[in-house]
């Protein structure tokens, strides 16, 4: 692949993914210390200071994986791919949204459901054409079950 083209995608993938992190931390920094969080925040959270470690270094590691599949050269997987990828930061910046920006945890419960197939989708595809690529996502599922998991759990505390 040409240089240019090599830079190119990098810049398409770093800005997408980082363009994701901060759209998402629009609603989530102002929320994790309010009254609102606090009370329905499940006892096994860690604590506020892990999340923004642990999401920078997903981040990266999605950025990355975003970058070497985009490096690959069958151009029709990689439209998958792509869309794939794309859908991916799109839920993941709508659960933000839903959580924290409207507080509607059944939504975002959804939405992070959602996430979880689509990674494992995006895992699979990618798997086929780049297993590194493949790789660098695993710790991004792992963290998102997770959550869903500290989702589910603020979910039935409201519904008590």
């Amino acid at each position: 692949m040409k240089k240019k083209q090599s830079i190119k995608l990098l810049l398409f993938s770093f800005f997408f993914v980082y363009l994701t992190a901060f759209l998402g931390s629009l609603f989530t920094f102002s929320e994790v210390n309010s009254e609102w969080y606090n009370s329905i925040k499940p006892s096994i959270t860690p604590p506020n200071f892990i999340f923004p470690i642990i999401w920078n270094i997903l981040f990266f590691l999605i950025f990355l994986s975003f970058y070497l599949a985009m490096l690959k050269k069958d151009k029709e997987p990689l439209i998958k791919i792509k869309i794939l990828f794309l859908s991916n930061l799109f839920f993941n910046f709508l659960w933000s949204f839903f959580y924290f920006g409207l507080k509607d945890l059944a939504l975002a419960f959804v939405d992070i459901l959602l996430l979880i197939i689509l990674t494992l989708l995006l895992i699979v595809k990618i798997w086929r054409i780049e297993k590194k690529s493949s790789f660098l996502l695993f710790l991004y599922l792992i963290w998102i079950i997770f959550a869903m998991f500290l989702n589910l759990l603020s979910l039935i505390k409201t519904l008590r």
